[in-house]
């Protein structure tokens, strides 16, 4: 009875455990994108060096999603417009089945950038990630 009790004790501190983990990801994910998305409102022709720096601390960061740090490296080539390969890893991200409208519309943005974001881009990058 002791041994049962000791191991539902275990697996409660492990499942609150991992909870914590994964909630602490998620809010990392959510900062990570928060930040892409109001570096993207800001960019006029090229982000700053330290939006660059920002942007490289994102994509090199192991344990953001991928599909994050593939927006930060694109976000971080841009030069008046994205790289041909930034524009075709936005697309991936468009056509990702399981990427939630946010991503996809943030995704857009970046693939569709020319110069600066539009008046229409920056009221939807300031709701996308509140």
């Amino acid at each position: 009875m002791k041994m049962t009790l000791t191991r539902k004790i275990v697996a409660i501190a492990l499942f609150g455990f991992f909870s914590q983990f994964a909630i602490a990801q998620n809010q990392a994910a959510f900062g990570a994108l928060q930040e892409i998305a109001g570096i993207v409102a800001s960019i006029s022709h090229f982000p700053s060096d330290a939006d660059k720096a920002a942007l490289g601390d994102i994509s090199n960061n192991d344990s953001l999603p991928q599909g994050i740090r593939m927006m930060a490296g694109a976000v971080s080539s841009i030069s008046h417009s994205p790289s041909d390969q930034g524009k075709q890893m936005m697309a991936q991200l468009q056509a990702a089945a399981q990427a939630p409208d946010q991503i996809k519309s943030l995704a857009r943005i970046i693939a569709d950038f020319n110069h600066m974001p539009s008046d229409e881009d920056k009221a939807t990058l300031a709701q996308l990630f509140p």
